[in-house]
């Protein structure tokens, strides 16, 4: 890409000069799709963190951002994305029932070990005919992970689970579920599953993998000068943008590592 080429926001390249290479490979990708999606306001996003996402994905703002951890909501004020930010549980959410034509959860649900509190939470603070767009790691996450998968021989299996544990703790990952298990945890609530679809392919999930160990700079350079780059320019990135360029470009895959789910409240209540 020429110097002054502008840099589409929410790109790959737009990621690369502020988050980690695996990192950056991942939202770039979710970032489009929230682009296709209508966006009914007002809208919350739950788990909002440090707010870096929504200002790439959604430059134009959003009404509110919740987050449990103060340390990424300051960060997040600090963006001006959000005209509201909260510091509260997904599960006892401080909002009024039908408060959101639009919920937004981006790789959050996860982390959370009681997740189906949440997603009570979600259906109460929607609108009838709202929104939920959500994603998160399914259960070909695990099993593509390309360590492990070298380790997937009849001998060496126990060390390939233990290697897929410690990505998990790693990670933060507590939950796994496919579609229906997603659809079976969204219909407890009242909300109906409209479509979804897999995303990130075993090489895409493989430089995510990989990105963790390179990355471990960008951590210092967080923790020493709150930010992951101390060099975000275009000359310093280009050879990371050009081997990751090839998974951002990728058609969605049959079996993909990651989900993204659109759901929708009922415009009214089952009797």
């Amino acid at each position: 890409m020429p110097p002054d080429t502008p840099i589409a926001h929410g790109s790959l390249e737009q990621q690369l000069q502020e988050l980690p290479a695996f990192r950056a490979l991942l939202r770039a990708a979710e970032a489009r799709f929230y682009a296709d999606l209508p966006l009914h306001r007002p809208v919350l996003d739950l788990g909002c963190g440090d707010g870096h996402f929504a200002t790439a994905a959604f430059p134009a703002g959003l009404e509110v951002g919740l987050d449990p951890w103060w340390g990424p909501l300051q960060e997040a004020r600090t963006r001006a994305v959000y005209r509201q930010l909260t510091h509260a549980l997904g599960a006892a959410m401080p909002f009024a029932s039908a408060s959101f034509a639009t919920v937004v959860s981006n790789s959050v649900l996860e982390h959370i070990p009681e997740v189906d509190p949440v997603l009570h939470e979600v259906a109460r603070v929607l609108q009838p005919g709202g929104s939920f767009y959500f994603c998160v790691p399914g259960p070909n996450f695990r099993r593509f992970l390309s360590v492990a998968r070298l380790l997937d021989t009849p001998h060496l299996k126990g060390l390939a689970e233990a290697y897929r544990r410690l990505f998990d703790r790693i990670s933060r990952h507590h939950t796994y579920d496919g579609p229906e298990g997603w659809q079976r945890r969204l219909e407890a609530t009242g909300l109906t599953l409209e479509r979804w679809w897999a995303y990130f392919s075993p090489g895409a999930t493989a430089a995510l993998e990989w990105g963790h160990p390179l990355g471990l700079p960008c951590v210092l350079a967080k923790a020493l000068t709150g930010r992951w780059l101390l060099v975000p320019t275009r000359w310093n990135l280009a050879l990371t943008a050009a081997l990751l360029r090839r998974f951002d470009q990728e058609a969605l895959p049959a079996e993909g590592a990651y989900l993204f789910f659109v759901a929708r409240k009922p415009e009214t209540e089952a009797p």
